[in-house]
């Protein structure tokens, strides 16, 4: 008994060693298919260059759609099927106009009106401008000197946090137009939100009260070397004025639709994987990085297991969300219609971040589900990955925790992602084709992984 008992350990070492050497194998072959025949690189300059663009609501959004059902289906999808959705139909209109006025001098700045923001009148709106730093300052300053003027939030992104910068600057796009409104503003500016120092504005949703007790202001965006300037002549002069013209509109919400992807399990097909990025885009350009590269790296986890002959045991959906940046409108629907449908998901993998070079995958889920994920690390190191940290998923994964599935999500390098992030330089020639297929690898291996071990 007592020979057993020692010999034991060593059997289920040798035994997990084997496991590993073979799943390695695995992960080698996905990895030499994507390198060597990947279609995600090309997949994207289609997406960027064929349609570009894609706000929800509008044309462009609905080719995408019909483009990557053409692209799951060829990847090698069982099913490819559409859930529709409603979601936000905002426009932008002409082309945004902000003037400097000061004594007999003008200047125009780069701006942007910010997404969901209303439009100004007709002959646009001039007033004198007031620069505050942050939400203290506005508040300090009160009705008295905000009514009738248009506030300058002027928030760097802190450059000594290292992770986390925009989300502690993001507030000002969002809450900026309420919490000046809120005293009396007429219109609002924002610095972009970027740690870049360039001519290029960045739009991004805004936030209005949704009960209407606070009046709708208009709100745009200036570059960050714009509002370097500006707040050097605010330094200098006593009076000056922003002439705002924008011609944004928000039109009914249109019908639109999250594109599924779906590989049927051989074995236990109840489970569901779940693998994304959102569809969307704003605007300003091509939606290469936010999130082009998400939406191609997960067509590619698909034409890659196929391609690497894996017979998944459990079902896959690669699903192209719809609606991530005004509204998460698709996000709410796959979950809704998960829960209606009493499916169970047991895993999803968001990339949102960019297409850059991966360095850990984030996850959630209980401390046994982490510690299992964390055991595959090994697996992953050959290609970049070198932890996995407490985090979870993206916005368009998240709802998904309500109905108990583990979410994770890819981290790249986030040092360059913000200088592209809702801007007009977020084109296709900004990815880098070896960093896009190492993302897509990490999603293939932990999707094989997963299936094969289930959590």
């Amino acid at each position: 008994m007592r020979k057993c008992f020692i010999s034991f350990p060593i059997l289920f070492i040798t035994i997990c060693s084997f496991a590993q050497q073979e799943d390695s194998i695995i992960v080698r072959r996905l990895a030499d298919d994507i390198f060597k025949n990947g279609k995600a690189y090309d997949n994207l300059h289609y997406l960027c260059k064929n349609i570009g663009a894609r706000l929800s609501g509008s044309a462009n959004a609905q080719k995408a759609v019909e483009t990557t059902a053409r692209m799951l289906k060829e990847a090698g999808a069982d099913t490819v099927y559409f859930q529709p959705c409603m979601v936000p139909h905002w426009v932008r209109g002409e082309k945004e106009q902000g003037i400097i006025q000061w004594g007999s001098n003008k200047k125009s700045l780069h701006v942007c009106a910010l997404g969901m923001s209303i439009g100004t009148a007709k002959n646009g709106i001039s007033a004198e401008i007031i620069e505050v730093a942050n939400f203290d300052e506005l508040k300090n300053a009160g009705t008295d000197k905000i009514k009738g003027k248009i506030v300058f939030f002027n928030y760097p992104m802190r450059p000594e946090l290292v992770l986390g910068g925009y989300s502690d600057a993001v507030r000002y796009r969002r809450e900026g137009p309420l919490e000046a409104a809120k005293l009396g503003a007429v219109a609002v500016m924002i610095r972009s939100v970027t740690h870049a120092l360039d001519y290029n504005p960045h739009t991004g949703a805004t936030e209005y009260d949704t009960i209407g007790v606070v009046k709708k202001i208009p709100a745009m965006a200036c570059s960050t070397k714009d509002a370097e300037w500006l707040h050097q002549l605010l330094q200098k002069e006593k009076k000056v004025s922003l002439f705002m013209k924008m011609f944004c509109e928000q039109l009914p919400d249109v019908q639109s639709y999250n594109v599924v992807g779906e590989i049927k399990g051989s074995q236990i097909p109840v489970d569901i994987i779940t693998v994304g990025g959102h569809l969307d885009s704003w605007d300003l350009a091509e939606g290469a990085h936010d999130d082009g590269t998400g939406v191609m790296q997960s067509v590619e986890v698909l034409r890659a297991l196929k391609a690497s002959g894996i017979k998944l045991k459990r079902t896959l959906h690669v699903v192209m969300f719809m609606n991530e940046e005004n509204d998460a409108r698709g996000a709410d629907k796959y979950e809704e219609l998960a829960a209606k449908n009493k499916e169970h998901h047991i895993f999803a993998i968001e990339s949102d971040a960019g297409g850059f070079g991966v360095q850990a995958i984030e996850i959630a889920g209980t401390i046994a589900q982490k510690l299992k994920l964390r055991s595959w690390l090994p697996l992953f190191k050959p290609y970049g990955v070198y932890d996995m940290p407490d985090g979870g998923g993206g916005t368009d994964i998240e709802p998904l925790k309500k109905i108990g599935a583990v979410v994770s999500e890819l981290d790249p390098n986030s040092q360059r992602y913000f200088d592209h992030h809702h801007s007009p330089i977020d084109i296709f020639e900004a990815v880098n084709k070896r960093e896009l297929e190492l993302g897509a690898i990490s999603m293939a291996a932990i999707v094989y992984l997963v299936d094969k071990y289930g959590l």
